[in-house]
């Protein structure tokens, strides 16, 4: 089941219906009645209601015609039972404007990074080498937004997930959070650089990262609570967000952590051999 994530009707063509029952049925009921209509690849989503109960079903298919759409709900409520007014909402997304939509995104999200890897680069710019800072930031932010990515497909491949604007929005909100952390570990670090007190520029990342380790663990954890509660509570109307977010809290904490700033060591001893296994040369003590 592990192929490419699926995109919701928003970056692919496709119709995409809110619907209700009268009567308690469970998803692969619904899965079973689509297939036997003729839709065996549509993509079923369950809503809970706020006391934990069943809600509505979001079933995404192909485009469908006018004619198509209504002998689709008559089967369901031949089979299931309920009226038109059971059908709360239908989307129809045509392949122009999908693809216009993905484009828009997939620009957005670099045009932020190369605006973040400009600014950051700025702001350091007092400092030795400051694109350093803003590429190594850059390339922890790539790390942990892959993370994400590569975690949301598992997990949605068994539970039907699609990447949607809600999606998208985790995605930045991850962006945002963990830049922010990598941030203020660089800026210690520059403090402490200025300071002067340790030549050692691995000894200064080190402190650095020591000193605001407290402050780093403990904004994570405080954000993890809010998302659990809201994946708890809330439901599944914003479950691809909130899954998003507490994946890539989890990885940017991480990155932050232990990927930007050994990135800054490695780069300023050039030690890049390090990523292949190749240990660092040593000079030989002379009598």
């Amino acid at each position: 089941p592990f192929g490419r994530p699926k995109l919701s009707t928003e970056f692919s063509s496709g119709t995409r219906l809110r619907i209700s029952f009268p009567q308690t049925i469970t998803q692969n009921e619904l899965d079973t009645e689509l297939g036997s209509l003729g839709y065996p690849d549509a993509v079923i989503q369950t809503e809970l209601t706020s006391n934990g109960g069943q809600g509505d079903f979001l079933i995404v298919t192909t485009v469908l015609s006018d004619t198509q759409e209504k002998a689709l709900i008559a089967g369901l409520q031949d089979k299931f039972g309920g009226t038109t007014d059971n059908v709360k909402e239908t989307t129809i997304v045509s392949a122009a404007v999908a693809q216009q939509t993905l484009s828009i995104v997939g620009f957005g999200v670099l045009g932020a990074a190369v605006f973040m890897l400009l600014y950051i680069a700025w702001a350091f710019r007092h400092m030795p080498h400051p694109f350093r800072y803003g590429t190594t930031s850059i390339i922890a932010l790539l790390h942990d937004v892959l993370v994400s990515v590569g975690v949301f497909s598992i997990f949605g491949a068994f539970f039907h997930w699609e990447i949607d604007l809600m999606f998208v929005t985790g995605v930045l909100t991850v962006i945002g959070f963990s830049i922010n952390n990598t941030i203020i570990i660089f800026d210690r670090i520059r403090e402490n650089v200025r300071i002067g007190a340790v030549s050692n520029f691995e000894l200064v990342v080190n402190d650095s990262l020591v000193e605001t380790l407290g402050r780093t663990l403990n904004t994570s954890l405080v954000v993890l609570f809010a998302v659990i509660a809201l994946m708890l509570f809330v439901g599944a109307s914003i479950q691809n967000f909130a899954f998003v977010v507490l994946v890539g809290i989890i990885a940017g904490t991480f990155d932050s952590i232990c990927v930007a700033p050994n990135l800054l060591i490695v780069w300023e001893k050039n030690e890049w051999g390090r990523f292949i296994g190749k240990k660092p040369k040593t000079t030989k003590a002379t009598a």
